[in-house]
């Protein structure tokens, strides 16, 4: 069965904001009744914010209401019909137009705060190219005065659970900066993309 985004968050909500059976709520944030009744009693999810399902789309006011009105019925999880995305091929990561004059902030944040990542790596992490790395390392990026080190995350050029699958795989090669000749040979080994990249520098401080 499938499940509400943040489960018992979405379980705080609804026993903060509706009259559902906490069975009701269980069966519906696939949690145990026992630990809905917690909740309720502050003795679970203390200082949890709860998340609205109606505002994100997972319920309606109208399900909600119906199931108030018999404790035998139970919630049914809207499901969108919207195409799931594609899953990304190996490649060149795309990256909107409004987004790309952030790469060279991003490369300079990850430079300075993980330097132990090879180019190859932040080539696939923010879908950037070597020579515009090197550029940024060296200092001799067309914008260089105005690059301000800022968290890719942040930026949405990547997820934290992929900085942090980098993160563990320079870990796993030994956690320490890499010298010019082990990165380029690092790189070889990951395969980077090059100076293959459907942007160039310009276009992507654009």
């Amino acid at each position: 069965m499938a499940l509400p985004l943040m489960p018992k968050a979405t379980a705080v909500w609804l026993v903060e904001n509706t009259s559902l059976t906490f069975e009701q709520i269980a069966a519906f944030c696939g949690l145990h009744s026992l630990e809905v009744q917690a909740i309720a009693d502050g003795e679970v999810a203390v200082g949890m914010v709860g998340l609205d399902p109606v505002a994100n789309g997972q319920l309606t006011k109208a399900e909600i209401e119906r199931c108030e009105r018999n404790q035998d019925l139970r919630l049914k999880l809207l499901v969108p019909d919207l195409p799931l995305p594609a899953a990304r091929s190996k490649g060149p990561r795309y990256t909107p137009i409004t987004k790309r004059g952030d790469k060279p902030d991003a490369i300079a944040w990850l430079l300075k705060h993980h330097p132990e990542l090879s180019d190859a790596q932040l080539c696939r992490l923010i879908g950037t190219t070597k020579p515009t790395i090197a550029s940024v390392r060296e200092r001799s990026h067309w914008n260089a005065p105005n690059i301000k080190p800022r968290n890719p995350v942040l930026l949405g050029l990547c997820t934290q659970r992929e900085l942090e699958e980098a993160l563990a795989l320079a870990v796993r090669r030994g956690g320490v900066p890499l010298t010019p000749e082990e990165r380029e040979a690092q790189d070889r080994e990951e395969g980077g993309y090059g100076d293959e990249s459907p942007y160039s520098e310009q276009e992507e401080a654009r």
